[in-house]
């Protein structure tokens, strides 16, 4: 019971159909697990039905609200919503991120620029902008913001790079502006991970086949030859979120399996 009687927001709590769990299910099943209430937000209601359905076993109060992130109205309606029903919100984890229509500079088109900085980036911000007046009334609060690890890393992905490594600013720009007022905040940077976002969106885009994706994934991994799981981003999203990590703020933590170290 880690996180007893804590208030959260999992934006992005529904997830991408596929054989594995999702980072915002998983981190939403662990933190009902040990005790908090959660809000899950997601864009497609019905995806952050099935998770609020697989939540019923865990116990706790948890409520669903549809927004996509991105917009501001919607980000300021799912705040007011977590406030009127839980009357505070002591964790906000942002996972919402995509890398639809990615590539090199020269391929990458304007839109598909603006919507992977628009979902990744602004987003974090928007949703931060409308919790942080909450959090500093209440002089506490956890933000955890989800990275990557190809914001430090190389990739061909070139909006998804620049989007993570705002995602990284971002966090320790608010890491000492709010450190004032009793307010953390820190971002996981995933890296190679074994999701659906990841193998199933991956797969489908470039025409790959998804079982070797997965042994091609599997390969640039260090630490035993193997992606992590939404579990691994779970339990680190946890440790954050928890009373043991109360004196840190503005840490950008790679759950990698040693993929960044690569970068030395």
């Amino acid at each position: 019971m880690r996180l007893k009687g804590k208030i959260a927001i999992i934006v992005g709590a529904g997830q991408t159909p596929g054989e594995t769990i999702g980072n915002g299910r998983a981190t939403a099943i662990r933190f009902a697990r040990e005790g908090a209430n959660l809000l899950l937000v997601d864009r497609n209601i019905d995806s952050a039905t099935e998770t609020l359905e697989m939540l019923k076993a865990e116990g706790g109060e948890h409520s669903v609200f549809a927004a996509d992130v991105s917009k501001a109205d919607d980000c300021e309606g799912l705040v007011r919503a977590c406030v009127d029903r839980f009357g505070r919100i002591d964790i906000l984890q942002n996972n919402v991120g995509i890398g639809t229509g990615d590539g090199g500079p020269t391929r990458l088109s304007e839109e598909a620029w603006d919507l992977i900085l628009d979902v990744n980036l602004k987003s974090q911000f928007l949703t931060c902008k409308y919790a942080l007046p909450i959090m500093r009334d209440q002089q506490s609060g956890c933000i955890t913001n989800i990275s990557s690890i190809a914001a430090i890393a190389q990739t061909p992905t070139l909006a998804y790079k620049v989007s993570k490594a705002g995602v990284n600013a971002l966090t320790q720009s608010l890491a000492i502006e709010n450190a004032k007022y009793g307010i953390r905040a820190n971002a996981i940077m995933p890296g190679l991970m074994n999701t659906p976002m990841a193998i199933e969106g991956i797969s489908k885009e470039r025409g790959i086949d998804r079982e070797r994706l997965i042994v091609a994934r599997d390969a640039a991994v260090p630490l035993r030859g193997k992606m992590g799981t939404a579990w691994d981003v779970a339990n680190a999203s946890l440790f954050l979120a928890s009373d043991e990590a109360q004196f840190i703020t503005g840490i950008l933590l790679p759950v990698d399996g040693g993929t960044g170290v690569k970068i030395g």
